[in-house]
């Protein structure tokens, strides 16, 4: 490993902010070690829920809030109040800090507290109720102090028991899949199938309280002598809290290959229990939620409607959920004939797509369904139990990331099952086949002419699905009786959108995180700017519209969007090669971090949420050769041959993880430090390479945009985080910029050969023009910001403010500059951010200019652009709806950053 040299050290922490805090003649700048913080880096903060309706139902919310440089030593300690100044419990931790050691992020967790609540440094309150950890021989206890869960760490059950005072209310929690090992693309044959149980290979207790606790259990599915299917699951428990949360991801290992009948084809992957049923059959319940808040309300023995009445405050009470009086007192002919009154024991809720779901029940195995409703949306709700206890369960975007389902079964016996189908059984088989035959592309030349007709970039045997993941999220409750119907309707509430605390945009300002300076508050106080909100408005309604009128929904695809339209067929390309689904392409997933960082809009974060879950488990490989890659957008996500770091890029990622302190996307952003050695694995420039390449371990070709981006994203995440390999980390980011700042053309070089022992570039002996329209445009200028703010390395800033003075500069001037013009450029309205931000940093007004007149008046969008939609129907179109033909991803992403910095750099030097 090289040295570092010394003069590597902080920076001031003033070095950016919004353009109201810079001096616009700034120009050199304070090299020295983060000056002290000022009274204000301190000042309490208040934090609000996303929705209305604060925590409700759930177990608990954890949140991350940023920090000044310098305002908070790494043991500082935090207290947290309501509005009234009562004392909230809270549990905090740091999960990123400074250069200089103080606390940049803090996560904190409560499982209490109403409206807005104020965080600031102090003593925390201790929970009346402390969760607690308990490890004996093969068990783990996790308390809440009204619930009990007790977890096993090996074997086939995950969760042994879960238990509310001395009753039981659920065990034998496990996970199930069904394979399908041959699947029949005609109407003939016999469908086999085979069952897989979750097998638990470790369990790691990652916190243990007092407010919250959290359980790992990671394992295979198993089946006699085969384990496939790794998966890894989360167990959150809060304090004082009657429910828990499950995050539940599997790495998809099986095998499927065009052409082919046979292969490892999931027909169900789901979570089950078994929930004891103690009651009478008429005083136990099944809940099955339908659209909104609506309710199956059922008991397993019904005493309504009948020939006979019992009663009416019987038949309240039955319907309320309530145990009803002994028999005895009711209407005898109806007690002397209960044994004629079915019981219905199994229940069955499918939505095998977004717009419906059907309900049926049955009395038991062997009969016959009976329809019980349906409808288009279901909430993935559901319980069943009774008067002496009974178990809640639900699963986020459960319409969204169909086909799901829902089973309560034998709930007329003394045990119940309930599964949560994650893929139902009832849908087709879960076929990840790559979609073609390759068409004869067997050569590099072919492929080459394949994607200048497509747009897709195909290689046989790359389009495989191996290693990609998909998370999901699941909610428990054991409740003492029957929930109220007011409590149910909240249960719901929290199984559809997972109340989420927040700190404001003002301290994410103040704190100067992700790229200080890149974005400010929505400001309307001219008619420019005015203009610039609402085309960013209407870009985003557009987008969150197109979500729901093109069904961009599925177990895969959810949270993904289209890469370019189609105006002749009124129809996004979703079957044309490279134009399908985006994967990240030009940094979508950073516009609306960007936006919602700027405005704290809730429904833009659950976008974004939901964009982060999908582009870092399902674009991006976890297993495999080519782990630690992403695949360029494409009909599938897994389609395209390009497996490169620009789509695995931990920029994407960083925000929700510093927002929520999601363990799940930690793990996703550490398994990246080591990315740096894909590049053995994998050439991306190998189809047009005109001279020989053969990776080499001290020789590594390697881009400073696109690569370079996505590497220095993983290692500044892991040095930040000190996390397990955070000081090779450090080195990586210190060693690769200053290697690419010591090249002859610095960025503008375009590439080096990387060392992977030494995490240095070598410098090369003759400067190079190399510049690409796409090396900026995956994330690389926000990275830069934050670089440029932690780290004092003067000719790291020149290298980068001179790349973006002379990407937008004519060719005349790059050719005076580098002795040769950048060739054919495009996406100059996506790089006026890159002018802009160079601009302030130093003090080029020229520059500040010229971002303006590029953003204004270059490619992208224009303020002639329509920024409209038309309206359209049948027969041109599947679904009414609207169309913007003139919108397409890549401008979008580009203009929404591009307005988003220019206006929080540059915003008083508008022309």
């Amino acid at each position: 490993m090289s040295p570092i040299p010394r003069r590597s050290l902080l920076k001031a922490a003033a070095v950016a902010g919004a353009a109201a805090q810079f001096s616009w003649a700034l120009g050199a700048k304070d090299a020295e070690a983060a000056p002290a913080a000022g009274a204000a880096d301190t000042d309490p903060v208040t934090l609000d829920w996303l929705e209305d309706g604060g925590l409700g139902a759930a177990p608990g919310s954890t949140l991350g809030v940023p920090w000044p440089m310098g305002a908070y030593p790494q043991d500082q300690t935090f207290a947290l109040t309501d509005a009234d100044g009562k004392d909230v419990p809270v549990q905090s931790w740091p999960i990123a800090y400074w250069p200089d050691g103080s606390l940049k992020w803090t996560a904190h967790a409560v499982s209490s507290g109403v409206g807005k609540l104020t965080l600031a440094a102090g003593a925390p309150a201790a929970p009346a109720k402390k969760v607690t950890v308990d490890k004996r021989g093969g068990t783990v206890a996790v308390s809440t102090g009204v619930i009990t869960a007790k977890i096993g760490t090996s074997g086939s059950t995950i969760v042994k028991s879960v238990t509310r005072g001395s009753t039981e209310i659920a065990k034998n929690g496990r996970l199930v899949l069904i394979r399908q090992p041959e699947i029949e693309d005609e109407d003939q044959g016999t469908v086999k199938t085979e069952r897989f149980d979750g097998a638990v290979e470790g369990v790691t207790v990652e916190q243990s309280g007092p407010v919250r606790a959290v359980v790992r259990i990671d394992g295979k599915h198993r089946r006699g002598s085969r384990s496939w299917l790794p998966f890894s699951i989360r167990l959150y428990f809060y304090a004082g809290a009657d429910s828990f949360r499950m995050v539940h991801t599997i790495t998809y290992d099986g095998k499927q290959e065009p052409g082919k009948a046979s292969g490892d084809f999931i027909r169900g992957l789901g979570v089950r229990f078994t929930v004891p049923m103690r009651d009478e059959s008429y005083d136990r319940h099944v809940r099955i939620g339908g659209e909104g808040a609506g309710l199956l309300r059922e008991a397993v023995k019904g005493i309504t409607g009948l020939r006979r009445d019992p009663g009416a405050a019987v038949q309240a009470a039955q319907y309320a959920g309530r145990k009803l009086p002994d028999p005895s007192t009711w209407d005898q002919r109806v007690t002397s004939r209960l044994q004629y009154i079915p019981e219905w024991g199994d229940y069955t809720l499918s939505q095998l797509s977004a717009d419906g779901f059907t309900l049926r029940k049955r009395t038991s195995k062997g009969h016959g369904w009976i329809g019980a409703g349906g409808g288009k949306r279901a909430s993935g709700f559901g319980y069943v139990g009774g008067a002496s206890g009974g178990f809640s369960f639900g699963l986020r975007d459960f319409w969204e990331k169909h086909p799901a389902q829902l089973d309560v079964r034998d709930a007329h016996t003394d045990e119940a099952e309930v599964t949560l189908w994650l893929w139902s059984p009832e849908a087709q088989p879960m076929d990840l086949r790559f979609y073609h035959d390759g068409m004869g592309q067997d050569t590099f030349p072919e492929q080459l002419e394949g994607l200048n007709i497509t747009y897709e970039d195909y290689e046989p045997g790359f389009g495989t699905p191996y290693g990609i993941a998909r998370t999901s999220e699941l909610l428990f409750w054991a409740n003492e009786s029957t929930p109220s119907p007011e409590r149910l309707a909240e249960q719901v509430a929290a199984v559809r959108v997972l109340p989420q605390l927040a700190a404001p945009p003002k301290q994410l300002i103040k704190a100067k995180v992700f790229g200080p300076g890149l974005y400010s508050e929505p400001d309307r106080s001219t008619p420019a700017k005015a203009r610039i909100e609402d085309h960013l408005d209407f870009l985003f309604t557009y987008y969150k519209d197109q979500v729901e009128q093109r069904r961009w929904y599925g177990f895969w695809d959810y949270g993904d969007i289209m890469h370019t339209y189609d105006a002749v067929r009124h129809q996004w390309r979703y079957d044309i090669g490279g134009y399908a689904w985006d994967n990240s392409e030009l940094s979508p997933d950073i516009w609306l971090w960007m936006a919602y960082l700027r405005s704290g809009r809730a429904d833009i974060f659950r976008f974004a949420e939901a964009m982060t879950r999908h582009t870092g488990e399902v674009d991006v490989y976890h297993l495999g050769q080519w782990a630690g890659l992403g695949t360029r957008h494409g009909v599938q996500h897994y389609a395209d041959s390009a497996k490169q770091q620009r789509i695995a890029n931990t920029t994407y990622r960083r925000y929700y993880y510093f927002l929520t302190a999601d363990e799940r996307v930690g793990d996703l952003m550490h398994a990246n430090v080591d990315s740096d050695e894909t590049f053995l694995a994998l050439d991306p420039l190998r189809k047009i390479r005109t001279e020989p390449y053969t990776p080499d371990r001290h020789a590594l070709s390697i881009g400073f945009g696109t690569d370079w981006s996505g590497l220095v994203s993983a290692w500044l995440t892991e040095w930040e985080r000190k996390g397990p390999k955070w000081e090779k980390a450090k080195a990586r980011v210190l060693s690769t910029m200053e290697t690419i700042a010591a090249q002859p053309n610095g960025f503008v070089q375009g590439s080096g050969l990387y060392d992977l022992d030494t995490g240095r570039f070598a410098v090369a002996t003759a400067p190079v023009v190399g510049v690409s329209h796409l090396s900026a445009v995956f994330g690389l200028n926000e990275l830069c910001a934050e670089l440029i703010h932690l780290v004092d390395m003067p000719k790291f800033n020149e290298a980068y403010f001179d790349y973006c003075r002379y990407f937008n500069a004519t060719k005349a001037e790059q050719a005076a500059r580098y002795g040769s013009n950048f060739g054919t450029l495009l996406l100059f309205q996506g790089h006026s951010r890159l002018d802009a931000y160079a601009a302030v940093q130093t003090g080029d007004a020229a520059l500040a200019k010229r971002a303006w007149t590029k953003f204004y008046g270059s490619d992208g969008y224009t303020e002639s652009s329509p920024w409209k939609t038309e309206p359209l129907s049948g027969p041109a179109t599947l679904v009414a709806g609207s169309e913007a033909a003139w919108v397409s991803t890549n401008d979008t992403a580009l203009y929404g950053l591009a307005a988003i910095e220019n206006l929080a750099l540059l915003g008083d030097k508008m022309p």
